[in-house]
C-alpha cells in the first residue's frame, strides 16, 4: 500500500502531479493530511484536482505563529504513543510505503509516523542542502533527519545525489534528472517548449511581462531577523518609485508587517495581496519584470519561467537558475542594487523538459502497489 503524507501548500503542489498520476492509473493509495495548511489546502485541493484525504490530523487552520505549530507538533508526536493505534487510525490498518515531501515539519512528523507505525519511508525532493544549520532554518535540520530514516530517498539531480551520499544515508538514492515542480508548472501554465511563441518573441508563459514586480517574504530566518525584514521594506519602498509593486503576503508575515512597514508600504503604492490560488500566482510570476522573494518554491518555479529573481537569502540549498535568471542576495547591499539597476538583463526563455518526474516516483514504488 502506498500512503502519501503531506499537508502544506507547497507539499500539494509538488506531489500533485504523483497523486493524479495515481487516480489516472486507478493505483490503490492513502491520502493523509498532517494539518499544517488545515485552511489554504481545501481549496488548493480543488483548483489541483486532488481528491479529499483518507485522514486529517488536525484541524482546518493554517499553523501561522510558533506557539500554533508547537501545538499542533505535540498533537501529532501524540500519536507515537500506541504504534498499534497509529498504525490503524492513521495509515487505515496497512503496512506498505510512506511517500513524504521536502523539508517542512510535516515531512519529519508524518516520517517518524511512519516509522513508528512499522512503514518504509520514500523522501521525495532529498538532499537539498546548504550544510549551515540556521540556513535555512530549520528546514536544513529536517532534510538531515528524514534523511536518516528513509530507505529510498527521491534526489532531484547529480547535485543533491552528491549531498545524500557525503552524509551517508542508508536508503537508496534514486537519482531525478527534475524535481516534481516540473509538472506541477507545466501542467499549470504549459510553460517551455509547450508556450506558443508570439511574434514580438514573448510567450504564453512569459506573459507580456507587464505586471508588477512580485514580492514574497515567509522563512523564518526573515521574519525574526528584523534588520532583514526591514531591510527588504526600505528596498520594496523604493522600488515602488519606478515599478508597479505587488506584495504578496503569507500568514507568518501578516505580522512581521504589521503597523509602520505596512503603512510605509502602502503610502509608497505597494499592493498588499493575500495568498492566491496557485494558478493566478504563477500568471503574476510569469508575467512579472522581475521577482524578489525567499522562497525555494519560488525560485525553482522562476528558473523554470525564466524570469529574473533576485532570492532574498544567505544561502539557498536549489541551485535552480543561479549563474541565468536567479540571483542569490547574500543580504549584500551591493549585489542588490547591480540587480536592480537592470533586472532585465538576466531574463531567460522559458523551459519545461518533458520529463516526468512522478512517472519515475511511481514505478520505483511499484514494488509497495
Amino acid at each position: 500500500m502506498i500512503h502519501v503524507f503531506i499537508g502544506t501548500k507547497a507539499q500539494y503542489i509538488k506531489m500533485a502531479p504523483l497523486l493524479r498520476r495515481m487516480d489516472s492509473e486507478r493505483v490503490d493509495y492513502r491520502l493523509i493530511d498532517s494539518g499544517q495548511h488545515g485552511d489554504l489546502t481545501v481549496a488548493l485541493r480543488d483548483e489541483l484536482g486532488l481528491r479529499e484525504p483518507d485522514f486529517r490530523l488536525g484541524g482546518i487552520r493554517d499553523v501561522v505563529s510558533v506557539p500554533q505549530a508547537v501545538g499542533w507538533s505535540l498533537r501529532l508526536v501524540g500519536h507515537l504513543v500506541s504504534r498499534a493505534r497509529l498504525r490503524d487510525r492513521v495509515f487505515g490498518g496497512h503496512g506498505g510505503v510512506c511517500v513524504v515531501h521536502g523539508d517542512t515539519p510535516s515531512a519529519l512528523l508524518s516520517a517518524l509516523l511512519a516509522k513508528r507505525a512499522g512503514l518504509d519511508v520514500a523522501h521525495v525532493e532529498a538532499g537539498l542542502r546548504t550544510f549551515r544549520w540556521l540556513h535555512p532554518f530549520p528546514e536544513e535540520i529536517v532534510r538531515v533527519l528524514v534523511g536518516r530514516i528513509s530507505d529510498i530517498l527521491f534526489a532531484p539531480g547529480p547535485v543533491a545525489a552528491a549531498n545524500l551520499r557525503k552524509t551517508a544515508v542508508k536508503g537508496r538514492i534514486v537519482v531525478q534528472p527534475a524535481n516534481t515542480v516540473l509538472e506541477s508548472v507545466r501542467d499549470v501554465l504549459g510553460a517551455g517548449r509547450q508556450a506558443d511563441e508570439r511574434p514580438d518573441g514573448q510567450t504564453a508563459a512569459g506573459g507580456d511581462r507587464s505586471g508588477p514586480v512580485l514580492v514574497t517574504m515567509h522563512r523564518v530566518e526573515n521574519l525574526h531577523r528584523r534588520s532583514r525584514r526591514e531591510a527588504l521594506v526600505d528596498l520594496v519602498e523604493g522600488l515602488a518609485c519606478r515599478w508597479p509593486v505587488r506584495w504578496v503576503v503569507h500568514g507568518p508575515t501578516e505580522r512581521a508587517l504589521a503597523g509602520e512597514a505596512r503603512a510605509r508600504l502602502s503610502d509608497a503604492g505597494v499592493e498588499l495581496v493575500p495568498l492566491m490560488a496557485y494558478g493566478e500566482f504563477l500568471a503574476n510570476l510569469a508575467a512579472a519584470p522581475f521577482v524578489i522573494s525567499d522562497g525555494g518554491s519560488i525560485q525553482e518555479e522562476c528558473a523554470l519561467l525564466g524570469v529574473p529573481t533576485l532570492v532574498w537569502r544567505d544561502r539557498t540549498d536549489r541551485g535552480d537558475g543561479l549563474g541565468e535568471n536567479v540571483v542569490l542576495s547574500h543580504y549584500d547591499p551591493a549585489i542588490v542594487r547591480d540587480f536592480v539597476h537592470d533586472p532585465h538583463r538576466y531574463r531567460r526563455q522559458p523551459r519545461a523538459p518533458e520529463f516526468s518526474p512522478s512517472a519515475q516516483i511511481l514505478a520505483e514504488l511499484d514494488g509497495w502497489r
